[in-house]
């Protein structure tokens, strides 16, 4: 069974070369924002990761943060656009968010660019990656469910976001993401992996 523990910044590089995307490594606070989703389509909880690869001092650090990148049930089961529920496509997507305001309430790093979105339309449990593929704003942002929360039960938290489990590591993300931007601008990147590209 793959675990958290299994992530580290070796597996993380070499996962991407493999896929042919970027891994920065150049300078201090590049950060490599990647996603990883585990093989479970079925669960409506936090069981994917959100990993922050850095150097600081010329030191690498890792952050691996528990997080969704699927749907939650709520919304598998009640799409809100007619297409289907949005699940965001494994890829590497450059330049693709900016800090801003999810839903102008706390802050977020939200989609800048066009991603590409498969549209999941049976209304059950499980997560279908093998339909559609709809390209587009979508508003798939990264951001943080309600502070304080304890459940493990994503809810009506994600509707195709990126979402973190736990809003004090999110915030300790859009610090992060404040520092950077001051060396490599506004945008940033990021890489959403399967567990099998880890293997």
């Amino acid at each position: 069974m793959f675990d958290k523990q299994d992530i580290t910044i070796s597996v993380l590089r070499k996962a991407c070369e493999r896929k042919g995307y970027q891994f920065f490594e150049s300078g201090d606070y590049n950060l490599n924002i990647i996603g990883i989703r585990t093989a479970d389509t079925k669960a409506n909880t936090f069981n994917d990761f959100l990993c922050v690869a850095f150097k600081q001092n010329g030191q690498w650090v890792l952050l691996t943060l528990d997080c969704t990148t699927d749907p939650g049930l709520y919304w598998r089961l009640n799409p809100m656009n007619k297409l289907g529920t949005a699940i965001l496509v494994p890829g590497q997507y450059r330049g693709a968010y900016m800090i801003g305001l999810h839903k102008d309430k706390y802050p977020a790093l939200k989609q800048s660019k066009s991603l590409p979105v498969y549209r999941d339309n049976d209304y059950d449990e499980e997560v279908d990656i093998n339909g559609m593929v709809d390209n587009g704003w979508h508003g798939i942002n990264i951001h943080p469910r309600a502070p304080g929360l304890k459940s493990d039960d994503i809810g009506k938290w994600s509707a195709g976001c990126q979402v973190l489990k736990d809003h004090q590591e999110h915030m300790l993300l859009i610090q992060l993401c404040e520092i950077a931007q001051n060396y490599y601008g506004k945008r940033f990147t990021y890489t959403l992996l399967e567990e099998g590209d880890l293997l």
